[in-house]
Protein backbone atom coordinates (compact mmCIF):
# COMPACT_ATOMS: atom_id res chain seq x y z
CA UNK A 1 0.00 0.00 0.00
CA UNK A 2 1.34 3.43 -0.97
CA UNK A 3 1.99 6.34 1.36
CA UNK A 4 -0.90 8.23 -0.24
CA UNK A 5 -3.33 5.39 0.49
CA UNK A 6 -2.13 5.16 4.09
CA UNK A 7 -2.60 8.90 4.53
CA UNK A 8 -6.07 8.77 2.97
CA UNK A 9 -7.07 6.06 5.41
CA UNK A 10 -5.68 8.01 8.36
CA UNK A 11 -7.52 11.26 7.59
CA UNK A 12 -10.69 9.22 7.07
CA UNK A 13 -10.30 7.63 10.50
CA UNK A 14 -9.88 11.10 11.98
CA UNK A 15 -13.09 12.17 10.24
CA UNK A 16 -15.16 9.46 11.92
CA UNK A 17 -14.90 10.89 15.42
CA UNK A 18 -15.82 14.38 14.21
CA UNK A 19 -18.88 13.04 12.39
CA UNK A 20 -20.08 11.14 15.45
CA UNK A 21 -20.26 14.39 17.42
CA UNK A 22 -22.80 15.91 15.05
CA UNK A 23 -26.50 15.85 15.92
CA UNK A 24 -29.48 16.18 13.61
CA UNK A 25 -33.12 16.92 14.32
CA UNK A 26 -36.38 16.32 12.41
CA UNK A 27 -37.08 15.87 9.59
CA UNK A 28 -33.93 13.74 9.96
CA UNK A 29 -35.04 10.61 11.82
CA UNK A 30 -32.14 8.22 11.16
CA UNK A 31 -28.54 8.88 10.17
CA UNK A 32 -26.15 6.26 8.81
CA UNK A 33 -22.43 6.93 9.22
CA UNK A 34 -21.42 4.74 6.29
CA UNK A 35 -17.72 4.90 7.08
CA UNK A 36 -18.38 3.25 10.44
CA UNK A 37 -20.28 0.11 9.49
CA UNK A 38 -18.96 -0.16 5.90
CA UNK A 39 -15.37 0.66 6.77
CA UNK A 40 -14.01 -2.54 5.23
CA UNK A 41 -15.44 -1.60 1.84
CA UNK A 42 -14.11 1.95 1.90
CA UNK A 43 -10.74 0.77 3.16
CA UNK A 44 -10.48 -1.80 0.36
CA UNK A 45 -11.35 0.94 -2.16
CA UNK A 46 -8.64 3.32 -0.93
CA UNK A 47 -6.05 0.59 -0.46
CA UNK A 48 -6.56 -0.59 -4.03
CA UNK A 49 -7.08 2.69 -5.86
CA UNK A 50 -5.83 5.50 -3.60
CA UNK A 51 -2.23 5.15 -4.73
CA UNK A 52 -0.22 8.11 -5.98
CA UNK A 53 -1.34 11.61 -6.98
CA UNK A 54 -4.47 11.97 -9.13
CA UNK A 55 -5.10 14.43 -11.92
CA UNK A 56 -8.88 14.49 -11.41
CA UNK A 57 -10.97 14.17 -8.26
CA UNK A 58 -14.68 13.51 -8.80
CA UNK A 59 -16.73 14.71 -5.83
CA UNK A 60 -20.20 13.38 -5.07
CA UNK A 61 -22.69 14.66 -2.53
CA UNK A 62 -23.34 11.81 -0.08
CA UNK A 63 -24.01 8.06 -0.18
CA UNK A 64 -27.10 6.67 -1.88
CA UNK A 65 -29.14 4.09 0.07
CA UNK A 66 -28.53 1.36 -2.52
CA UNK A 67 -24.97 2.33 -3.44
CA UNK A 68 -22.25 3.45 -1.05
CA UNK A 69 -24.56 2.73 1.89
CA UNK A 70 -24.34 -0.95 0.91
CA UNK A 71 -20.73 -1.31 -0.26
CA UNK A 72 -18.78 1.53 1.37
CA UNK A 73 -17.54 2.65 -2.06
CA UNK A 74 -18.59 6.08 -3.43
CA UNK A 75 -21.48 5.67 -5.89
CA UNK A 76 -20.92 2.01 -5.05
CA UNK A 77 -23.51 0.17 -7.10
CA UNK A 78 -22.92 -3.44 -6.16
CA UNK A 79 -22.23 -4.90 -9.61
CA UNK A 80 -19.80 -2.12 -10.52
CA UNK A 81 -17.83 -2.53 -7.30
CA UNK A 82 -17.82 -6.32 -7.37
CA UNK A 83 -17.32 -6.96 -11.09
CA UNK A 84 -15.40 -3.92 -12.40
CA UNK A 85 -13.35 -2.87 -9.38
CA UNK A 86 -13.05 -6.46 -8.14
CA UNK A 87 -13.78 -5.38 -4.58
CA UNK A 88 -15.86 -7.33 -2.12
CA UNK A 89 -15.93 -6.84 1.63
CA UNK A 90 -17.89 -7.83 4.70
CA UNK A 91 -20.22 -4.96 5.56
CA UNK A 92 -21.56 -4.58 9.09
CA UNK A 93 -24.89 -2.96 9.93
CA UNK A 94 -25.55 0.44 11.51
CA UNK A 95 -26.52 0.53 15.17
CA UNK A 96 -29.91 2.01 14.35
CA UNK A 97 -31.28 0.70 11.06
CA UNK A 98 -34.37 2.03 9.33
CA UNK A 99 -36.66 -0.89 8.43
CA UNK A 100 -37.18 0.51 4.92
CA UNK A 101 -33.44 1.01 4.32
CA UNK A 102 -31.83 -2.29 5.33
CA UNK A 103 -28.11 -2.74 4.91
CA UNK A 104 -27.49 -5.98 3.06
CA UNK A 105 -23.97 -5.24 1.87
CA UNK A 106 -22.91 -7.00 -1.30
CA UNK A 107 -26.04 -9.16 -1.08
CA UNK A 108 -28.18 -6.13 -1.91
CA UNK A 109 -30.10 -6.88 -5.10
CA UNK A 110 -31.17 -3.31 -5.77
CA UNK A 111 -29.04 -1.34 -8.21
CA UNK A 112 -28.31 2.32 -7.58
CA UNK A 113 -28.96 4.09 -10.87
CA UNK A 114 -26.57 6.98 -10.15
CA UNK A 115 -23.72 4.60 -9.47
CA UNK A 116 -24.54 2.40 -12.44
CA UNK A 117 -24.45 5.41 -14.72
CA UNK A 118 -21.28 6.97 -13.28
CA UNK A 119 -19.16 3.83 -13.12
CA UNK A 120 -20.68 2.65 -16.39
CA UNK A 121 -19.32 5.75 -18.11
CA UNK A 122 -15.85 5.15 -16.68
CA UNK A 123 -15.98 1.47 -17.64
CA UNK A 124 -16.89 2.43 -21.23
CA UNK A 125 -14.09 5.00 -21.44
CA UNK A 126 -11.27 3.01 -19.85
CA UNK A 127 -10.02 -0.50 -20.52
CA UNK A 128 -9.95 -1.36 -16.82
CA UNK A 129 -10.58 0.06 -13.37
CA UNK A 130 -6.80 0.29 -12.90
CA UNK A 131 -6.54 2.47 -16.01
CA UNK A 132 -9.24 4.84 -14.73
CA UNK A 133 -7.84 5.13 -11.22
CA UNK A 134 -4.34 5.85 -12.49
CA UNK A 135 -5.37 9.50 -12.83
CA UNK A 136 -8.82 9.70 -11.20
CA UNK A 137 -10.43 9.17 -7.81
CA UNK A 138 -14.06 9.44 -6.68
CA UNK A 139 -15.10 10.41 -3.16
CA UNK A 140 -18.20 11.86 -1.53
CA UNK A 141 -18.20 15.24 0.21
CA UNK A 142 -20.38 13.94 3.04
CA UNK A 143 -20.29 10.27 4.10
CA UNK A 144 -23.60 10.39 6.01
CA UNK A 145 -26.99 9.14 4.84
CA UNK A 146 -30.00 11.04 6.18
CA UNK A 147 -33.49 9.54 6.28
CA UNK A 148 -36.85 10.90 7.24
CA UNK A 149 -39.27 8.94 9.45
CA UNK A 150 -40.84 7.44 6.32
CA UNK A 151 -37.46 6.19 5.12
CA UNK A 152 -37.31 8.82 2.41
CA UNK A 153 -33.78 9.94 1.56
CA UNK A 154 -32.89 13.47 2.67
CA UNK A 155 -29.89 15.04 0.92
CA UNK A 156 -27.44 17.32 2.79
CA UNK A 157 -28.56 20.39 0.86
CA UNK A 158 -31.95 20.09 2.58
CA UNK A 159 -30.53 20.40 6.11
CA UNK A 160 -31.19 23.51 8.15
CA UNK A 161 -28.40 26.08 8.26
CA UNK A 162 -27.91 25.36 11.96
CA UNK A 163 -27.08 21.74 11.21
CA UNK A 164 -25.39 22.28 7.86
CA UNK A 165 -22.75 24.69 9.17
CA UNK A 166 -21.01 22.22 11.54
CA UNK A 167 -21.37 19.45 8.96
CA UNK A 168 -19.72 21.62 6.32
CA UNK A 169 -16.88 22.45 8.69
CA UNK A 170 -16.09 18.77 9.19
CA UNK A 171 -16.50 17.81 5.53
CA UNK A 172 -14.53 20.85 4.30
CA UNK A 173 -11.60 19.83 6.46
CA UNK A 174 -11.75 16.27 5.15
CA UNK A 175 -11.88 17.40 1.52
CA UNK A 176 -8.98 19.76 2.12
CA UNK A 177 -6.86 16.95 3.55
CA UNK A 178 -7.81 14.58 0.71
CA UNK A 179 -6.72 17.09 -1.92
CA UNK A 180 -3.47 17.80 -0.07
CA UNK A 181 -2.65 14.10 -0.29
CA UNK A 182 -3.58 13.34 -3.90
CA UNK A 183 -2.85 16.81 -5.36
CA UNK A 184 -5.48 16.86 -8.12
CA UNK A 185 -5.33 19.42 -10.90
CA UNK A 186 -9.12 19.25 -11.32
CA UNK A 187 -11.95 18.87 -8.81
CA UNK A 188 -15.16 17.93 -10.61
CA UNK A 189 -18.47 18.15 -8.80
CA UNK A 190 -20.96 15.45 -9.65
CA UNK A 191 -23.87 17.87 -9.55
CA UNK A 192 -24.28 21.49 -8.48
CA UNK A 193 -24.08 20.91 -4.73
CA UNK A 194 -20.75 19.09 -4.85
CA UNK A 195 -19.16 21.71 -7.09
CA UNK A 196 -20.34 24.50 -4.79
CA UNK A 197 -19.02 22.77 -1.68
CA UNK A 198 -15.67 22.06 -3.35
CA UNK A 199 -15.20 25.71 -4.32
CA UNK A 200 -16.05 26.91 -0.82
CA UNK A 201 -13.82 24.33 0.85
CA UNK A 202 -10.77 24.63 -1.37
CA UNK A 203 -10.63 28.18 -2.68
CA UNK A 204 -8.58 29.12 -5.74
CA UNK A 205 -5.97 26.37 -5.51
CA UNK A 206 -7.61 24.01 -8.00
CA UNK A 207 -9.48 24.01 -11.27
CA UNK A 208 -13.16 23.28 -10.81
CA UNK A 209 -15.83 21.87 -13.06
CA UNK A 210 -19.13 20.04 -12.94
CA UNK A 211 -20.92 17.20 -14.65
CA UNK A 212 -24.64 16.58 -14.57
CA UNK A 213 -25.66 14.46 -11.60
CA UNK A 214 -26.72 10.98 -12.80
CA UNK A 215 -29.71 10.76 -10.47
CA UNK A 216 -32.86 9.20 -12.00
CA UNK A 217 -34.79 12.02 -10.31
CA UNK A 218 -33.31 14.39 -12.90
CA UNK A 219 -35.16 14.54 -16.23
CA UNK A 220 -31.98 15.84 -17.87
CA UNK A 221 -30.00 12.85 -16.56
CA UNK A 222 -32.63 10.47 -17.90
CA UNK A 223 -32.21 11.92 -21.39
CA UNK A 224 -28.79 10.55 -22.28
CA UNK A 225 -26.71 11.15 -19.17
CA UNK A 226 -23.62 9.31 -20.44
CA UNK A 227 -23.33 11.44 -23.58
CA UNK A 228 -23.95 14.67 -21.66
CA UNK A 229 -21.40 13.92 -18.95
CA UNK A 230 -18.73 12.87 -21.43
CA UNK A 231 -19.37 16.00 -23.48
CA UNK A 232 -18.99 18.17 -20.37
CA UNK A 233 -15.68 16.52 -19.51
CA UNK A 234 -14.45 16.95 -23.07
CA UNK A 235 -15.40 20.63 -23.08
CA UNK A 236 -13.47 21.16 -19.85
CA UNK A 237 -10.44 19.58 -21.49
CA UNK A 238 -10.25 16.75 -18.95
CA UNK A 239 -10.80 14.06 -21.55
CA UNK A 240 -9.62 14.53 -25.09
Amino acid sequence: MSLEAKNLLQVTQDLLDDLDKLEFSPPVAVTYNVLRYAWRGYRAYLEKFGNGPKRVLFLGMNPGPWGMAQTGVPFGEVASVRDWMKIKAIIDRPEFEHPKRPILGFSCEKSEVSGRRLWGLFAEKFDSAQAFFLEHLVINYCPLVFMEESGRNLTPDKLSAKEAIPLHAVCNMYLSKITEIIQPKWVIGVGVYAEKRAKQALGPNYKFGRILHPSPASPAANAGWTERAESQLNMLGIWE
